[in-house]
Order: structure tokens, then C-alpha cells, then sequence
């Protein structure tokens, strides 16, 4: 799998604005690009990579609007990996760990356990000006 989304060649790039239709809008890209790159719909990966991009947009939504009126994804993708990034201008940048798993972890408990059970990676992503941050999750296909 590649690691590094600069490797990956292909990109599709969303802003929306940070309210509620943001995640049904979102989600409803990420279907279309990945039918656009040719990924499967039924693929294992998929639905929770749909069900990880949905909860951190909200946590986008709801916790980042104060700071930040947009939000915006960027999907990349190659023959062995899809990667996405939510960014938003928010300062705070959660600490992603395993240690994050359990029955109390809520939204991003949710994303560690489904990105790291396929295999995948969660890299928080700080804006050059410490104002803002992008949480980048990389799945195998």
C-alpha cells in the first residue's frame, strides 16, 4: 500500500459550506469519484471508508464552524489505495491513537477502529499557520 498521498495519481477536491448537508454532500462525492476511478461499490472497503469520511465531516460541522465556514475534502486514489482528507480551520488537532477503541470513544473512536481494522492509517495534519488542520485517512483497496 502506498503511505504517502503525494504518490497517489489521482485527486478530487470538495469545499462545502459547514452545515448540516455537508456530510450527505460529501459522502455522496465520495461514491461518485470512487464509480468515476472504477472502485467497486461492494468492495470491503467501502462502505466504512463512507461511514469514516461522514463522521469526520460532521465532527467538522460541529465542532470547527466558529473558525471555520468551509469545509473541504480531498479524495485521492490509486490501484491499491484511496485516501481522503477533511480540513478544516480549526486549531485544535486530536491526538489519533488505538488507544482511542473502546464503547466510549465516540465519532473518532469510530474512525480509529474502522480505519485501523482495514489496515489503514489516521495522520492529523497541521495547516502551516497553526490555525487550521486536515485529518488524512489512507485505506488499502
Amino acid at each position: 500500500m502506498i503511505t504517502s498521498i503525494e504518490g497517489l495519481p489521482l485527486r478530487h477536491v470538495l469545499t462545502v459550506p459547514a452545515v448540516g448537508s455537508a456530510v450527505r454532500l460529501a459522502r455522496e462525492t465520495a461514491e461518485m469519484v470512487l464509480t468515476e476511478w472504477g472502485v467497486n461499490p461492494g468492495h470491503p472497503t467501502v462502505d466504512p471508508a463512507l461511514l469514516v469520511l461522514s463522521e469526520l465531516v460532521t465532527n467538522s460541522v460541529r465542532h470547527a464552524v466558529e473558525e471555520s465556514p468551509t469545509v473541504t475534502v480531498v479524495f485521492a486514489g490509486g490501484r491499491d489505495c484511496l485516501a481522503f482528507g477533511v480540513h478544516d480551520r480549526h486549531p485544535f488537532r486530536p491526538a489519533l491513537s488505538a488507544s482511542m477503541i473502546g464503547p466510549d470513544a465516540g465519532g473518532l473512536g469510530t474512525v480509529m477502529e474502522l480505519t485501523l481494522g482495514l489496515g489503514g492509517t489516521a495522520v492529523v495534519r497541521g495547516d502551516a499557520d497553526g490555525q487550521g488542520k486536515s485529518i488524512w485517512i489512507t485505506l488499502p483497496l
